[in-house]
Order: structure tokens, then sequence, then C-alpha cells
């Protein structure tokens, strides 16, 4: 996939820089994988809003997508590659030897009438998926189990993979895109190749009516509110806020570690990279 800009007839197609999707499934989804999204507009069960900044946003419908990929030891065609509103990556549609199908997160380099597998001791070829302890060292994955049985969960967003970086016991040390390092079941499952789309992170909306078709509000700063609105309101002029930068709710803006969970501690091996500062 390439990037598509456009000739500057207007000033949004000036600055617009979208992917090019020539080649994906220009149809509609498989029938039976999908089912009816409802839109939360950023609120929870109770009506209140709890994300800022969401509404409206375009109809779409959700596909069905197998993170656990159970279906052992039968190859599947992939028949083709499309596209999910609902993710940056693309999709998959394949279908197994005994004629049912499944979507299935979409690979680099990985084409219709490719073949792939699930379960132990598989090639080690672009789109097969088995446990971590069947892949050699250094090899990119996506999709990763923390858990066993527990479905994908790690490296699942476009361009997104991690790699093996050593063995310790019944473990598998799994090196993150953030630097982290952590120790996950050996068992885990875990699919082969690095996810599609690259260049979703080079697109530029162009226009704020794209934001809105996304589902994203129009953002107020928090300097020109009031004090009653946001902690970084109220003053005379253009004033800072007289404080470090916060969220509405007061959570430090800068780095501040939220981390809360003892229990998985012991997994962590090394904890990510700090971030550089861009002042």
């Amino acid at each position: 996939m390439t990037l598509k800009t456009f000739k500057p007839y207007t000033k949004s197609t000036r600055g617009t820089i979208l992917v090019d999707r020539t080649g994906l499934w220009k149809g509609k989804p498989f029938k039976s994988l999908v089912s009816a999204k409802n839109s939360m507009k950023g609120r929870n069960n109770n009506g209140h809003i709890t994300s800022i900044n969401r509404a409206g946003g375009h109809k779409k419908m959700y596909r069905q997508v197998d993170f656990y990929r159970k279906k052992f030891d039968m190859e599947a065609t992939v028949e083709r590659i499309e596209y999910d509103p609902n993710r940056s990556c693309y999709i998959m549609l394949v279908k197994f030897e005994d004629g049912t199908h499944s979507y299935y997160l979409a690979p680099q380099k990985i084409i219709a009438g490719d073949k792939v597998e699930n379960g132990s001791k598989k090639e080690i070829k672009v789109g097969n998926c088995m446990p971590l302890q069947d892949i050699p060292v250094g090899i990119n994955i996506h999709n990763v189990e923390i858990q066993p049985g527990g479905g994908g969960k790690i490296a699942r967003s476009a361009g997104s993979s991690v790699t093996i970086s050593g063995l310790d016991g019944n473990y598998s040390l799994i090196k993150l895109s953030s630097g982290e390092v952590r120790k996950i079941d050996s068992r885990s499952l875990a699919t082969i190749g690095i996810l599609s789309n690259p260049d979703q992170k080079n697109i530029k909306i162009g226009k704020a009516g794209r934001s809105r078709w996304l589902g994203r509000k129009p953002h107020t700063r928090g300097v020109v509110k009031n004090p009653v609105d946001h902690p970084h309101g109220g003053g005379e002029g253009k004033s800072a806020g007289g404080r470090h930068p916060v969220s509405p709710t007061g959570q430090s803006a800068k780095g501040l570690k939220t981390r809360d969970n003892k229990r998985t501690d012991k997994f962590i091996v090394k904890r990510r990279n700090k971030r550089k500062d861009t002042k």
C-alpha cells in the first residue's frame, strides 16, 4: 500500500494524505461474520460522558475477528484482504478445508490464495499461528496471547509487531515496541509476521469533516475554559493555568506512572523506555 495525495483544488485537499486502498476487497463484508455495532458516543451504561469529545461518526458493522485461532491442524486459504473500520490494520477472510470461514488480522506480504495454519510445530511462515515455544528467537510476531487460550492481546494495531528475545524456563521473553521486555507463558499462541497497513501513521486528516466521520468532536483547550470546567481555566489574558499540565480530572500529562498492578509486576523484566524530552 502507498500513500495518496491530492491536487490542491481546495484548502482541505492541499494537506490531505490518505492510504491508497487499491487491491482491497471492494464488496460488502462476509454476512455471517458481521454484527450490529452501536455507537456509545463516549458515554457509559448510565448515559454519563466518560470520554469527552466523542460523538457522531459514520455507521459501521462489527467484523467478528477471531483472535483465538483455535482451529488447529486444518489448512485455510486466504480468500481476500478487507478494510475494517473498527481497527487500523486490515483483516483477511480465510476459508478452511471444511468450508467454514473466519476473519483474521492480515499481516504484511500476504495475498489472496496463500495458505495459513494454526497449531504446534507448523512452518515458520507469515500468517501461521503457533505456540511461542515453537517460534525461533528474533522472529517478528503479532496477536500474542498473555495467557494460554486467552486470545491475542499484544500487537494488534497497524504495522505493529513484537519479537522473542530469549527464553526463561517455561516463559518466553517478549520485547515490545515500547522497549519493555516481558515474560509470557511459552504455551501462548502468536502469529508470524508484521501487521498490515504500516502507513496508517502517516495519514493527514486534511479537514475537520473527516474527523467528524471518525466520531471525533471539536476539542476545546483547557486554558480557555473557566476554572469550574478545567484545572487550566481562569486567569487574566492568556494564562497557562499556573500549574503543570493535567487532564480535565487533574491527572498529570507529563508521564505520571499510573500502573498499579503488583500481581503482574513479576512478569516485567525491563520497563519501557522513558520518553525523550521534546523541548
